[in-house]
C-alpha cells in the first residue's frame, strides 16, 4: 500500500492523496484514492497548553475559538484579545490571549471537565452543570417551515467540498428561517466542525445564533446540543439518532431537537412549537 501524501498545494490541507487496492467483482486493481486529513491541533492559553483535539486542518482559528465559547473559557468576543497560529513547523499549535484577567480559568475548567465527565454518571449533575453558566433558554420566537427542514440535509451535502472527495468527513451548517446557508464547515470530528461554525459567529459577531437552524451531519449527541445552547440556536437536526442525554437536556433547556432527518420525514424530540 502507498503511504498517504499530501494532494495539491493548498495550505493547510484537507485531503491527503494514497494508492489503495480496490475489489470489485472479483477483481482488482490500483487506484489513487483521497483521505480526509486527521492531524492535533492543541489550543493554548498563552504559555499554558489547555486542550489537544484531533481535527481536519482548516478554520483552525475558528474551531479554537468556538472551543473557547462553547466550553465557558471566554464569554463573547470581547473576552478574546487575539488568537493566532504559532509557527511550530507542523503548524497545529493556536495561542490564545484573553482581554482579561485568566486567575479564574482553572475554576471554569474544573466545572467545564466535570459536566463532560458527568455524562456517563449524572444527567441532572451534567444539566445543572450548563445551568450554572446561566445560558437563556432559547429564542420562543423563532419558527421553521417543516417542508423547509426536509431540504436541509441536500444543501448540506451539496456544500461539503471535501466529503465529495474523501466521504470520510461531517459537517455542520447554520441556515436561516428561509433555508439560505450563512456557514458550513467540515471536520473529523461532528463537534470540531461545530466548533468551527459557532467560532466563525462569535468572529463575525454573530452571536447569540438565535434565528438559525443548526443542521448537523450523523448523530445528535450531547456535546452537540450543549454548544447549540451556549451559541443560543433554537433548533438542531440531524440526521441520525440523539442519545438520551441530548433529548433530556434539550427538553429542560428548551431546544428544539430533531432526528432522522432524511427524505420527507423526521422525528421531533422536543420543541415541536417551533415546527411550522
Amino acid at each position: 500500500m502507498g503511504q498517504p501524501t499530501n494532494a495539491g498545494a493548498k495550505t493547510p490541507q484537507s485531503t491527503a492523496l494514497t494508492t489503495v487496492d480496490q475489489w470489485e467483482d472479483g477483481r482488482v486493481r490500483h487506484v489513487q484514492d483521497y483521505l480526509a486529513v486527521e492531524e492535533p491541533l492543541e489550543i493554548r492559553l498563552g504559555e499554558t497548553p489547555l486542550s489537544v483535539t484531533m481535527r481536519t486542518p482548516g478554520h483552525d482559528l475558528e474551531l479554537a475559538a468556538g472551543f473557547l465559547f462553547t466550553e465557558g473559557i471566554i464569554a463573547g468576543a470581547d473576552d478574546l484579545k487575539s488568537v493566532q497560529p504559532v509557527s511550530t513547523g507542523a503548524g497545529n499549535v493556536v495561542v490564545a490571549e484573553l482581554a482579561r484577567d485568566s486567575s479564574d480559568i482553572s475554576q471554569k475548567l474544573q466545572r467545564n471537565f466535570f459536566a463532560a465527565s458527568s455524562c456517563g454518571i449524572c444527567g441532572k449533575a451534567t444539566i445543572d452543570a450548563i445551568r450554572v453558566r446561566g445560558i437563556n433558554f432559547p429564542s420562543g420566537e423563532f419558527r421553521v417551515e417543516a417542508q423547509l427542514l426536509c431540504a436541509l440535509p441536500d444543501k448540506l451535502r451539496e456544500s461539503q467540498a471535501v466529503f465529495g472527495r474523501t466521504g470520510g468527513l461531517h459537517a455542520a451548517g447554520a441556515f436561516t428561517s428561509n433555508g439560505n446557508l450563512l456557514c458550513l464547515r467540515e471536520d473529523i470530528g461532528r463537534h470540531n466542525a461545530v466548533d468551527k461554525v459557532i467560532g466563525w459567529a462569535l468572529q463575525n459577531q454573530r452571536l447569540p445564533l438565535r434565528d438559525c437552524v443548526l443542521m448537523v451531519s450523523g448523530r445528535g449527541g450531547f456535546e452537540i446540543v450543549q454548544k447549540a445552547l451556549v451559541a443560543g440556536i433554537p433548533v438542531l437536526a440531524s440526521v441520525s439518532a440523539p442519545s438520551s442525554l441530548a433529548v433530556q437536556t434539550a427538553r429542560e433547556l428548551g431546544l428544539t431537537l430533531i432526528g432522522f432527518l432524511r427524505g420527507k420525514r423526521f422525528v421531533i424530540y422536543s420543541g415541536a412549537e417551533r415546527i411550522v
